[in-house]
């Protein structure tokens, strides 16, 4: 079969793919507030260097653009603009547990949705997200600090994720 007929029978990703028009409105937007939750941990967990962890942030969803084609699912939330919670927390263990359990709802979607894969490629651009926010800023002489490590260790429990 020639690529041409192979894409229009299997689109672009090949096999069957999951995609924005697979969720209500509801549950893209719970998928897609996921990641920004979990990068909100990280630049919260310091308290310094929000600004630059937050391009840093947008960042990592501009490669993931860049990188377009691996994941439909990926790919369409790379696209979306991220938008942050604006609900106003009481305290930092506030807002990590909301975005904790934002994380968990999302990947217990994603599990009854999508494919395996892709599930797994999610939980990727997650975690490349928030180490990317880390990283973006020295604190303590070291690149991540402990307290970024420890949001990015429950973030990668409420992922379900193995440590890389």
């Amino acid at each position: 079969m020639d690529r041409a007929r192979l894409v229009a029978t299997r689109g672009v990703y090949g096999p069957r793919m999951t995609g924005k028009a697979d969720f209500t409105e509801q549950e893209w937007d719970l998928v897609r507030s996921a990641p920004v939750s979990a990068g909100m941990i990280v630049i919260a967990a310091e308290h310094g260097g929000m600004m630059r962890e937050t391009f840093a942030m947008a960042k990592a969803y501009g490669e993931a653009r860049e990188q377009h084609g691996k994941s439909q699912l990926v790919d369409e939330l790379a696209v979306a603009k991220p938008e942050r919670d604006h609900t106003h927390y009481h305290s930092f263990d506030e807002m990590k547990r909301h975005g904790l359990d934002t994380v968990r709802q999302a990947i217990a979607l994603l599990e009854e949705k999508a494919q395996a894969d892709e599930v797994e490629e999610y939980k990727r651009f997650v975690l490349a997200l928030v180490e990317r926010v880390a990283k973006r800023h020295e604190e303590h002489g070291t690149a991540i600090s402990p307290n970024e490590q420890a949001a990015i260790d429950e973030i990668t429990g409420a992922l379900g994720a193995t440590p890389a």
